[in-house]
């Protein structure tokens, strides 16, 4: 089941399936480390929710929920 990063829960994680390819941030999330088959965890949220902090690739990155959504994950692959 194919969800967005956005929705994933706190302490969640899942493996990267794709972005949006009409995502205007789509080179600096690749860049990041948000390529298919990363997998990707949600360490925290703000107090408001937004933003919120994402573990990928060995690094911790926040991002907007607007700009998780973007990014689609498939199933874990690593449980």
């Amino acid at each position: 089941m194919k969800t967005r990063l956005s929705a994933l829960p706190i302490d969640g994680q899942a493996c990267v399936s794709t972005l949006d390819p009409a995502c205007p941030m789509r080179r600096r999330l690749l860049d990041l480390g948000f390529t298919q088959g990363a997998q990707a965890r949600c360490l925290y949220q703000s107090p408001w929710g937004d933003p919120r902090a994402y573990w990928v690739r060995g690094a911790v990155v926040a991002l907007r929920n607007a700009d998780a959504a973007q990014i689609w994950l498939g199933e874990d692959e690593g449980s």
